[in-house]
């Protein structure tokens, strides 16, 4: 087992010292800020200790298996705000309307689990109602950016072959431009409904929640002739949970504390590409 460690800077005394409580055979250093130590030892006693030391030192950490490769997967399954992207965009469409404070809040409460994630989004959504159309595309153009490290770890799972979906419980007008910006083979997200130009409020269709997301990650696996367990899935909100619970890697990204508690890996510090280091 490896034990990979790696931050936005590193301090050498300190990969020493966790690879220590580890009994680490061996350190290499992989990249700049990133460190494989070899042979280490495997308990949720250590986990726990390592948690907490990497925490404090503002690194992220993860055990893995010696001798894995990128292409021993065939997905990669992203949500979009605050993990392919920085924002909520439904926030930042609020924000149009000057009521951000009261959508953010439902936002944070649903991400946390402490809202069911229909019920928020019928709730959000019913607040934009009036709002010009135009806001989205400003909302794109001024506010949308892509999370660190995104582009680096979209061309090395796209350099090793792996098909990528973007299953959103967001916008269709957002996931449309990400897959033709960033090259993406699938997307699935809401509709917002726009009559005469304006927001009437509600959602076209199904509602992408927690299930539809697992279903989205299982229907295409089955496309792809693969298991869910070749697929790596990248969230950080209650609602990526079920998709992440069915992967052969889950990966919270800045995630909330119900995520990170329960994911195969947890990135609090460096960027989306953090997943690479974790493959020989």
């Amino acid at each position: 087992m490896n034990l990979i460690l790696q931050g936005l800077a590193t301090d050498r005394s300190t990969i020493d010292r966790i690879a220590a409580m580890a009994d680490a055979q061996r350190i290499v250093q992989i990249h700049p800020n990133a460190y494989r130590c070899e042979g280490v030892g495997h308990s949720d006693a250590l986990k726990a200790k390592i948690d907490s030391e990497c925490f404090a030192a503002r690194l992220d950490y993860a055990f893995s298996a010696a001798a894995r490769k990128l292409n021993d997967f065939g997905l990669v399954a992203m949500d979009m705000d605050s993990t392919l992207i920085t924002i909520e965009c439904i926030d930042e469409i609020a924000d149009m309307q000057g009521l951000k404070p009261q959508v953010a809040e439902i936002t944070e409460a649903a991400m946390r689990g402490e809202i069911e994630f229909r019920e928020s989004l019928t709730r959000r959504v019913s607040l934009l109602k009036g709002l010009d159309a135009g806001a989205l595309q400003r909302v794109y153009d001024e506010r949308l950016k892509l999370s660190p490290g995104a582009e680096k770890m979209l061309a090395a799972v796209q350099a090793a072959g792996l098909k990528t979906l973007l299953v959103s419980g967001g916008f269709t007008f957002f996931t449309d431009r990400m897959k033709t910006r960033l090259g993406l083979d699938y997307t699935h997200s809401n509709e917002l409904e726009i009559v005469d130009g304006k927001l009437t409020g509600k959602v076209v269709g199904g509602i992408v929640d927690a299930d539809e997301k697992k279903n989205t990650v299982e229907r295409v696996c089955r496309e792809l002739g693969m298991s869910p367990k070749q697929a790596i899935v990248m969230g950080d909100g209650a609602n990526d949970l079920k998709m992440m619970g069915i992967s052969g890697m889950s990966v919270a990204f800045r995630a909330k504390p119900v995520v990170r508690a329960q994911a195969d890996i947890a990135l609090n510090f460096v960027g989306l590409d953090g997943i690479l280091p974790l493959f020989d």
